[in-house]
């Protein structure tokens, strides 16, 4: 009878081990910068690497460091070529916040045009005194956009595997449409494919 019960217990525990995981306690990392390669697809630490790269790279570009007054930029999109989803946005975002960070430009915010618009109506409408309230025709121009595009290339062989990215930006003079600054950061991430389980 004890086998009997020996036995069972084993074949619980077995079957309790192969059954589904869940994560059931987390914790918050010390540094949020410490690199994170836990599976093969774009990442924060993908995203610190390119965008701390080009943003040093284009603060000390001549139209940037040689500019008697910080120029106005507009960053808008990057195009994502990748089989990814990606949320190519955050990355923009984060070098906006970069660039405003260095100091050596200042932004008009695109995503705001419709709120700054609506504002508008609001403080012309009669509710607002005359002397505080804004009107059209008073916002500054932009020198710049900032835009670009996210690709990459993907090599699975045997038990070896790599992701190649590579992020490309522009900075566009709307004066002229030339391309005043380009620059790009290139990303190689190799895994080794292992049995997963038992």
């Amino acid at each position: 009878m004890a086998k009997f019960i020996a036995t069972l217990l084993s074949i619980m525990l077995l079957a309790a081990s192969c059954g589904p995981k869940g994560f059931i306690k987390g914790e918050y990392s010390e540094d949020v910068n410490e690199e994170n390669l836990l599976d093969d697809r774009w990442s924060e630490t993908d995203m610190q690497k390119v965008v701390h790269d080009l943003v040093e790279k284009l603060v000390n570009h001549r139209s940037i460091k040689n500019a008697k007054t910080p120029p106005i930029v507009m960053v808008t999109r990057l195009q994502n070529k990748t089989s990814e989803h990606i949320d190519t946005q955050s990355i923009m975002d984060m070098v906006r916040v970069e660039l405003t960070n260095s100091g050596n430009v200042r932004f008009v915010d695109k995503a705001a045009r419709e709120d700054v618009a609506e504002e508008y109506d609001y403080q012309n409408s009669g509710m607002v005194s005359r002397e505080t309230k804004k009107g059209k025709g008073g916002q500054i121009g932009a020198d710049f956009i900032i835009n670009g595009r996210l690709d990459s290339i993907v090599k699975d062989i045997n038990k070896k595997k790599t992701v190649y990215y590579k992020v490309t930006l522009n900075m566009t003079n709307l004066t002229t449409n030339l391309i005043e600054w380009t620059g790009y950061k290139q990303l190689r991430k190799n895994y080794k494919k292992r049995r997963l389980g038992m």
